[in-house]
Parts: C-alpha cells; sequence; structure tokens
C-alpha cells in the first residue's frame, strides 16, 4: 500500500492471526458524509467485522464508525451494515468460493485512496489452533534470533 495518494486509516489486526489470506480485493464502499468525516479522524474500528453476499450485493457488517461530533441528526447507527461497491462478476465468483470451498470474507484494512475511501477484502480460511501455535513459534525464533544477532553486533 506504499503508492501516492493512499492513506491507512485502519487495519485489522488480527486477520493474519486468526486466518490464511488466499487473496485480496479492493473494495469502494456507500457511505454519509458524517462516516467520512469521522473516518478521517481515524475514529473506526474492524476488530469484528466480516462481509456478507445477500441478494447478489457484498455488505459489510459490524464495522464500527464512531459518530461525528459536529454531524448532530445527520449521523447514522454506528454499526450499521454498510454496502461494498464492487463489479457484478468479482461478487459471484466470490460468491462461488465462499458456498464451495468454506471461505470467509473478512475486512483487512481501510484506506482513502485519493478522495475516495476503499475497502481491502480478504478471501480467508480459518486457522485451526495448532496453525496459531505453529505461527507464534515460528514468530518467536525468529524474535530470538534477531535480538542474538543484535548482540553479537554490538559486541
Amino acid at each position: 500500500m506504499a503508492q501516492q495518494g493512499i492513506k491507512i486509516v485502519c487495519k485489522n489486526q488480527k486477520v493474519y492471526h486468526e486466518y490464511f489470506v488466499e487473496d485480496k480485493f479492493e473494495a469502494g464502499i456507500e457511505l454519509t458524509g458524517t462516516e467520512v468525516k469521522s473516518i478521517r479522524k481515524g475514529t473506526m474500528h474492524l476488530k469484528e467485522a466480516w462481509c456478507q453476499i445477500k441478494d447478489g450485493e457484498l455488505w459489510i457488517k459490524q464495522m464500527h464508525i464512531s459518530p461525528y461530533e459536529q454531524g448532530n441528526i445527520f449521523n447514522k447507527d454506528p454499526l450499521r451494515p454498510r454496502r461494498l461497491l464492487m463489479h457484478k462478476r468479482e461478487i459471484v465468483t466470490l460468491f462461488g468460493k465462499v458456498k464451495q470451498d468454506g471461505y470467509a470474507l473478512i475486512p483487512i484494512s481501510v484506506y482513502f485512496k485519493n478522495a475516495r475511501v476503499k475497502v481491502e477484502v480478504g478471501l480467508c480460511k480459518g486457522k485451526k489452533l495448532y496453525d496459531k501455535r505453529e505461527d507464534a513459534a515460528k514468530k518467536d525464533a525468529k524474535r530470538q534470533m534477531d535480538r542474538a544477532m543484535k548482540e553479537r553486533n554490538q559486541r
């Protein structure tokens, strides 16, 4: 995401711990004006968010966008479902994979691309407990190796 004109607002930290991310897709999101202003302030999170395909449309559920302070009557429900904007053929292929292969659609990050709010959606497969332990062990081993190399270089 190091392209020019891209500013990451929010990342889902647990995605790579909980799931194997097979593929990533970029989608627009349908928002109101006060929601965009609130996202610009960075008052949102994707902790419990997930995506669902319903009636040929892609929806994001449980994405929390805090109400805008100066928004008064124009503020919407912080957890309301929001429609994601993708091409119909992309949604149909995602629907097939989710239904047959047991994949889940999980939002990975929300960012501004030029002036538009975009969502990076991952086609994910859930990890088993032993996969999580294996990843934690690898991460710990790498951390110990880096620490040992740093100590060795300081001598």
